[in-house]
């Protein structure tokens, strides 16, 4: 018995010195102002002051009333999302599929399409601000085309889609790999079974290919949908939110009612929003395409 005692005090001991300084900073620094936000949420708490005053549902009410640049910064947000997701998904497998080939420059070509995936994101959206705004710019007036001569950042629509390339050519790398990775797993003798019984390229996609690879796809929507929602530096460093609020995302709208407008109980309110909203989207995302996948 004092053996085994002895056992399970060291067993303990080994789980608090190798799992506690982990856990104790996760609880200090993700636990615990989560759940001072939670309570901030009720108040109307400037960010400075030492007191905050309780004001109940005064913020939710205002939020589900009486804001309207709020919803649409989620509009806009959720818009930006849906397309993001695909077309950063099917960039990315696209190029997991060519790169999966037998190319001799294809390691050459993973790396540099992988790259953009380690540059900071403000970095990256005042690198795209003067490709749009200058490089485009002179392309345009030297060839004349169109394309090039919009307005890229300074109109609701162009201003849009000019995010949604830069997510795109930011994300898809990262994304790639991880599709690179299953793709390789995916057994070589069904496929050769499969083309065996006349199976063309397309059926083996959509009957083997795809189905073997779901838990990488579960994995890439996961990825794509919670940073789409996140979106913060590419937002403020391409537009701003303009023209006007029209491209203001939800966490530059939160951060700019807590931070700059001190309205840190509302902003808190509008994160908590925020939090749940995107869990449950997020959540439900993962359950779906979890169904969908296959044991080999």
């Amino acid at each position: 018995m004092k053996l085994y005692n002895r056992g399970r005090y060291q067993n303990w001991l080994q789980q608090i010195i190798f799992i506690g300084p982990g856990l104790l900073f996760f609880i200090l620094i993700v636990v615990a102002p989560f759940m001072m936000g939670f309570y901030y949420t009720f108040t109307d708490w400037d960010g400075i002051s030492s007191h905050a005053k309780w004001s109940g549902m005064a913020n939710l009410n205002k939020i589900f009333t009486d804001d309207a640049r709020f919803w649409t910064s989620f509009w806009f947000t959720l818009r930006f999302t849906v397309v993001a997701v695909i077309s950063t998904n099917v960039v990315a497998f696209a190029l997991a599929m060519l790169l999966n080939q037998k190319l001799k420059t294809k390691n050459v070509l993973r790396t540099v399409i992988f790259l953009p995936n380690v540059i900071g994101g403000l970095l990256l959206g005042y690198i795209w601000y003067f490709i749009f705004v200058r490089g485009f710019a002179a392309i345009g007036e030297s060839t004349g085309i169109e394309l090039f001569n919009l307005a890229w950042l300074g109109t609701k629509e162009t201003a849009f889609w000019g995010i949604v390339i830069v997510f795109v050519w930011q994300t898809a790398g990262y994304m790639m790999v991880i599709y690179i990775a299953a793709l390789v797993s995916v057994p070589k003798e069904m496929l050769e079974a499969a083309k065996i019984d006349g199976a063309n390229s397309r059926q083996m996609l959509r009957s083997i290919v795809i189905p073997m690879i779901m838990p990488a796809v579960t994995i890439c929507l996961f990825l794509t949908t919670s940073n789409a929602f996140k979106m913060f530096d590419l937002n403020l460093s391409l537009t701003g939110g303009g023209p006007g609020y029209a491209t203001e995302s939800i966490a530059l709208n939160i951060y700019r009612e807590a931070l700059t407008y001190s309205h840190y109980g509302l902003g808190t309110a509008k994160a908590m929003i925020f939090f749940f909203g995107v869990a449950l989207i997020t959540v439900t995302q993962v359950l779906l395409t979890k169904k969908r996948e296959v044991e080999v």
